[in-house]
């Protein structure tokens, strides 16, 4: 339905087209050079010595390194770009390259994330390339500063432990019952990523806005799917490029967002809607704490970012756990049954009743229900196993395989010059895959987060400091959630053990991961199921 209304929007003429796009580009260069020009020129008039920065290469003019940096992730080893460059500067805190037309000091170790997430609002502050920041506006992912923290505090009420359990538990437990029922039940074979990029957008949507009309969902999430595409590229606003495409997409995005809150502020004053019955009713009904409400504007961005970080990286998550339980059954048994409480059972298992062969897991949590009652916060808690098993898979396929800064002052680290103006990168991919920080980095290994787990700053699918993802909890309750109610329903074969998975920006299977389907026997599946519809 998106893209029926994008194909709706008038086209220009080809030659036009290739004119406007020539044009375009001619004066993007020229203005882009210019302006390195003077701010390299003023970098330097205003310095008495000369700088120590970081070893490395800008690479080409303008592109820089861009095109090796994003290859890299297209190649499915998103930390190639970054270990080559280690290896070739003989570097391995800190080199430094050209990226998105920035200069950019890459830090490559444990010590340069602790630094970026000590540092945050004092030296170093929040960054994104212009695409994210021209698509998103002004929003908690794009503010920082004094704004940033109002905006963070007021959003950070609607997910605490109260909340989830209050708003969200519930409505993800019958969310992943239905669209299981739906999409799932009865089918032999299916496409994994894009039913679950279905699913975590039908779950945002429901859970901040209380939306739950299906061709609505469904029109966004086709607009989502143009606007994911480019949101993460060179800022080319003329047909034909990905972001001249995200950025229509987006138009439409907010145009139906601002209609769906202007209905919920009548419906408020009406008193036909709640003032805490989601996150859209809390931002339209109470002020920070100055007493300045949210503008319009701020709010429709942030439920566009919400929703973009709500599912996107949930999305990818799940599909690529889905993808380990599909390749290791072993690990798949352990998410069902519970891990043995001593693996002497094991010999005599045939003569011992499974509750006390096993840790509980999925398989004791469903049989504990009774008919109709859903997962609570004390569930989730029992649920240690699986997720040490999600978060070995974030390790080896993190959704957000880095981010950037920019540095507020000069300053010195690892005894190089990083000056004001500057971005800075770090990557998870390269933390969690470096074989001095994780043995047997490659393998795929729950049991590394039992005990102390990692070293501090070597594991950050989330990243860390004050710029922690805000939804770290309402991703482990998503994903737990579905994973509790898949695992109770069926066992899968992937049909493309060794498909590619592609980093555009996130981690992508090229086929959709496909998947064959076991349903478990009758006396496997201990929970009784609800009859969905019953439930408002």
């Amino acid at each position: 339905m998106g893209e029926e209304y994008l194909s709706s929007l008038p086209v220009l003429d080809s030659s036009l087209i290739t004119t406007i796009a020539f044009v375009a580009v001619l004066v993007s260069l020229i203005i882009t050079i210019f302006i390195i020009i003077g701010e390299t020129g003023k970098l330097y008039s205003t310095r008495s010595k000369p700088l120590n920065l970081p070893p490395g290469s800008y690479g080409w003019p303008i592109l820089g390194e861009t095109l090796e940096f994003l290859g890299a992730g297209v190649d499915g080893i998103p930390e190639k770009y970054i270990k080559e460059r280690m290896e070739k500067y003989q570097s391995p805190e800190v080199f430094k390259t050209s990226l998105m037309g920035e200069p950019v000091a890459v830090l490559c170790s444990p010590a340069g994330n602790k630094f970026l997430f000590s540092n945050e609002n004092k030296l170093v502050t929040i960054w994104w390339p212009n695409s994210v920041r021209k698509l998103l506006g002004p929003c908690l992912a794009t503010t920082s500063g004094d704004e940033g923290k109002q905006m963070r505090k007021m959003l950070s009420c609607f997910i605490t432990p109260d909340a989830f359990t209050r708003l969200y538990i519930k409505t993800m437990d019958v969310v992943a019952q239905q669209h299981i029922n739906t999409h799932w039940l009865g089918k032999e074979e299916l496409k994994v990523f894009p039913i679950i990029k279905l699913y975590t957008f039908e779950l945002a949507c429901r859970l901040f806005m209380s939306l739950e009309n299906p061709q609505q969902i469904a029109k966004l999430a086709a607009l989502f799917n143009v606007f994911l595409k480019g949101i993460i590229s060179v800022p080319l606003n003329f047909p034909g490029t990905r972001f001249f495409n995200a950025k229509r997409a987006t138009i439409a995005i907010k145009k139906q967002l601002q209609t769906i809150v202007r209905n919920r502020r009548v419906a408020l004053e009406q008193e036909t809607a709640s003032a805490s019955q989601d996150l859209l009713s809390h931002l339209l009904a109470h002020p920070d704490e100055n007493g300045k409400f949210m503008p319009e504007s701020v709010i429709v961005n942030n439920i566009l970012m919400l929703l973009f970080a709500g599912h996107d990286t949930s999305s990818v998550a799940i599909t690529m756990l889905m993808k380990n339980l599909g390749q290791l059954p072993q690990t798949y048994e352990k998410v069902f049954r519970g891990k043995w409480k001593n693996p002497l059972l094991q010999l005599v298992a045939i003569s011992i009743s499974n509750d006390l062969c096993f840790k509980s897991e999925q398989r004791a949590i469903a049989s504990s229900k009774e008919a109709g009652e859903f997962l609570q916060w004390e569930d989730i808690q029992k649920m240690k196993y699986s997720w040490n098993v999600v978060s070995e898979t974030m390790r080896l396929s993190p959704p957000v395989i880095g981010a950037f800064r920019e540095a507020l002052v000069d300053f010195k680290f690892a005894g190089y010059d990083i000056p004001k103006g500057w971005k800075l990168y770090w990557s998870a991919s390269l933390a969690h895959t470096d074989s001095s920080l994780f043995q047997e980095n490659i393998n795929f290994d729950p049991s590394r987060y039992e005990r102390a787990g990692p070293i501090p700053f070597s594991y950050v699918p989330f990243g860390g400091g004050p710029r922690m993802c805000l939804g770290k909890e309402f991703a482990r309750l998503e994903i737990l959630i579905f994973v509790h109610n898949i695992v109770k329903r069926f066992q899968w074969d992937l049909l493309i053990p060794d498909e590619k998975v592609e980093y555009d920006p996130l981690p992508t299977p090229v086929k959709g991961l496909p998947v064959h389907l076991h349903p478990h026997k009758p006396l496997d599946v201990v929970a009784s199921y609800v009859d969905l519809h019953s439930i408002s």
